[in-house]
């Protein structure tokens, strides 16, 4: 059975000589070729490795990020086809209530009968900007003209 490289071996049986106090910390730094403060990096990795392999796994078989997407997308599915089903049962009812939908405006208008102007995001405007690769022109000097 092999364990890693073998640096890491080598770095693992000093960590381990120190730990079990056959060796200081000065000394396995030494060994390894490294600085005291780069040891205690490597202790501090050594040590939550040793902790996490130590963690309990879960019992059985585990699922894969392809199962979850599966479900998800399933879950979806399901989703929708209840929306549409609650959207034509509210729909019904309101037939048979005698609920008419409102019809969308065509040409809203102001209190003055001017066609309202929808209103222009500056973020979609910048965004149309850098899709087109045209260069900024800044406001301020387009209106000075």
């Amino acid at each position: 059975m092999k364990l890693g490289s073998a640096e890491a071996r080598k770095r693992a049986a000093a960590i381990l000589q120190v730990l079990a106090g056959g060796l200081t910390p000065a000394e396995a730094a030494g060994a390894l070729g490294v600085s005291a403060p780069r040891y205690y990096v490597l202790e501090k990795r050594a040590l939550e490795g040793l902790v996490s392999g130590c963690e309990a796994r879960p019992k059985g078989r585990t699922r894969g990020p392809e199962a979850k997407l599966a479900e998800a997308r399933s879950e979806q599915e399901r989703l929708g086809r209840e929306l549409a089903r609650s959207q034509a049962l509210v729909r019904a009812a309101q037939r048979a209530a005698g609920f008419t939908a409102p019809k969308p405006k065509k040409n809203a208008r102001d209190r003055r009968g001017h066609k309202k102007r929808k209103p222009t995001v500056r973020a979609m405007v910048a965004s149309k900007m850098l899709q087109s690769g045209a260069p900024e022109e800044p406001e301020a000097a387009s209106a000075g003209d």
